[in-house]
């Protein structure tokens, strides 16, 4: 037989995670969890793929916006893009997390659905991470995207739920994850409802759908777009405790992962505050005190990165869905 999560040490938390699924997923044990509410949830920023020097949709938005300023130079006299444009974070959000929102919001507003879809796809396949020099989607980890498929093989129903925009998230998932779109949860924005040319089409407005998903809006859209508690769950910051915290108090037997980002060498080493809230307790924190099981990158990881040419391949492990995704949008 292939050996389990062969892309992790020998220790605490590859054995943990053995452990538990061999509990709820084995006919006859007395944890046995019906595969029904065998739900597994996974943030995707620093817990799928690599989030540093910053969010991959952000810079997604940023090349947008200097395309936009190029058209339109004007735009460039605006505090908050004057600011994006020089790399400063901090004082584009200085100016108001609104004015902020409109900006990046506006990147895109007008396009279809497909047209964003296209316009991700694309900036996916070609754009280049800063420190790395290599595809964003060749930054996923390993040690996860095999884990992803131990639990699908296990009878696992495996979701993505994001602080990211949804719609990016999905432009990524089949490929990268096997996750289909309709697995992914995460931050919406407004889309209106027109007619082009005899044809029905949903077109993005500069608004977001309610409240980012991070925080206590991911367990209510897990429920409102899920419908079961999950068992598993998986995050690598403060946005994700509310979600890990819905499956620790499940009546069912469940585990929670915390990915610690330590290794400076490999990839980086930063606290799990939150962008949204960074004053929140760092999750490793919040780990320790709950009794949550936690990955280190440094010394649970063999190795981080997914080998090159293997996105080529389709995931999916057993699952019948994420395979036939993975034709459907390949």
């Amino acid at each position: 037989m292939t050996e389990p999560l062969p892309s992790w040490n020998d220790g605490q938390a590859k054995s943990t995670i053995l452990d538990f699924v061999e509990r709820v997923a084995r006919d006859g044990s007395p944890e046995y969890v019906e595969p029904t509410d065998r739900v597994a949830v996974f943030d995707n920023d620093g817990t799928l793929w690599c989030e540093r020097p910053t969010y991959v949709q952000a810079l997604f938005l940023l090349d947008r916006l200097r395309e936009q300023v190029a058209e339109q130079p004007e735009l460039a006299a605006q505090p908050v893009v004057e600011a994006l444009l020089r790399g400063d974070l901090r004082a584009a959000t200085a100016h108001g997390l609104e004015a902020l929102s409109q900006v990046l919001l506006g990147t895109h507003a007008g396009l279809t659905a497909e047209e964003f879809d296209q316009a991700a796809r694309r900036w996916l396949s070609e754009a280049r991470h800063p420190q790395f020099g290599v595809r964003f989607g060749e930054l996923t980890y390993l040690p996860m995207l095999e884990l992803l498929d131990l639990l699908r093989e296990r009878g696992f129903r495996v979701f993505i739920v994001s602080g990211g925009g949804v719609e990016f998230v999905r432009a990524a998932s089949v490929e990268l994850y096997g996750v289909p779109p309709d697995d992914v949860v995460g931050s919406a924005v407004v889309l209106s409802f027109e007619r082009r040319d005899g044809k029905v089409v949903l077109v993005r407005q500069p608004a977001l759908l309610g409240s980012p998903n991070e925080g206590p809006p991911k367990p209510v859209n897990i429920q409102a777009h899920i419908g079961v508690r999950p068992i598993f769950a998986a995050g690598n910051s403060a946005g994700d405790a509310e979600m890990l915290e819905y499956a620790h108090t499940s009546d069912l037997p469940s585990l929670c992962l915390v990915v610690n980002h330590d290794d400076a060498e490999r990839e980086y080493a930063y606290d799990g505050t939150a962008a949204t809230n960074p004053n929140a307790e760092p999750i490793v924190i919040t780990a320790q005190r709950l009794g949550w099981t936690v990955a280190s990158m440094r010394t649970d990881w063999r190795q981080i990165f997914t080998p090159a040419g293997a996105l080529s391949s389709p995931r999916g492990g057993k699952d019948p869905a994420a395979a036939s995704a993975q034709a459907r949008y390949s």
